[in-house]
């Protein structure tokens, strides 16, 4: 999967901190990247309200996001280079303050950058993705993963290297399965369009439900 990296610009004021948040859903949805959306949206509200309260209401901004590896890199731009975020230890009377610790929280990474015009304050997440054009290892996949090898397997040479399926082989590896399935049903007089049916519609639900 081709995650590029993408930036938007925005005006650092409240009023923008949902939209933003929806923005990265809709994004990591597409990557695929489920399993931090939540961790992701609450970084970019921390990162952009940190501008909003120590920059300044209305500041020009810009959220821009990428995969550094198998992280995903989050990074919020603004013009001031001295109003630099701390770490703070908030304590329960604060009203302060809080906003980087809960970054630290969720975060693997963070970190400021100064650049000549403007200073970039940045975190990275954790994936779980196996490459930086990979999937994410959740159990279905490291089912399919398993029996794809022990099918490549069977067909191989005795002797041969028994090495990690390359994507595109396993490709075809996955259409030899489902045919080799499909004769099966039929064999044993099932509906095989019912099957597939079936077999869709449990895909689907559990995509939806891995998108709440």
């Amino acid at each position: 999967m081709s995650r590029k990296p993408w930036d938007l610009a925005f005006s650092a004021e409240p009023e923008e901190v949902a939209a933003l948040r929806r923005v990265m859903r809709l994004h990591l949805g597409l990557w695929g990247l489920h399993e931090v959306t939540d961790g992701a949206q609450l970084c970019v509200s921390e990162l952009v309200s940190n501008v909003i309260t120590h920059v300044g209401n209305g500041t020009p901004a810009t959220l821009a996001v990428s995969m550094n590896g198998t992280y995903l890199r989050i990074e919020v731009h603004d013009p001031d280079t001295r109003a630099l975020p701390t770490l703070m230890a908030a304590d329960s009377d604060s009203e302060g303050g809080r906003g980087m610790a809960l970054v630290d929280a969720l975060a693997d990474r963070w970190g400021v950058q100064l650049r000549p015009d403007r200073k970039v304050t940045w975190c990275e997440l954790a994936t779980g993705l196996t490459s930086p054009t990979g999937h994410v290892e959740g159990p279905s996949v490291a089912r399919a993963q398993a029996f794809l090898d022990l099918y490549a397997a069977s067909k191989r040479p005795c002797g041969s290297s028994l090495g990690r399926l390359s994507t595109a082989v396993a490709e075809e590896a996955v259409i030899d399965v489902i045919a080799d399935f499909l004769h099966w049903l039929r064999a044993h007089g099932c509906d095989v369009d019912e099957v597939l049916d079936r077999a869709q519609m449990h895909f689907e639900a559990e995509l939806s439900g891995n998108e709440l």
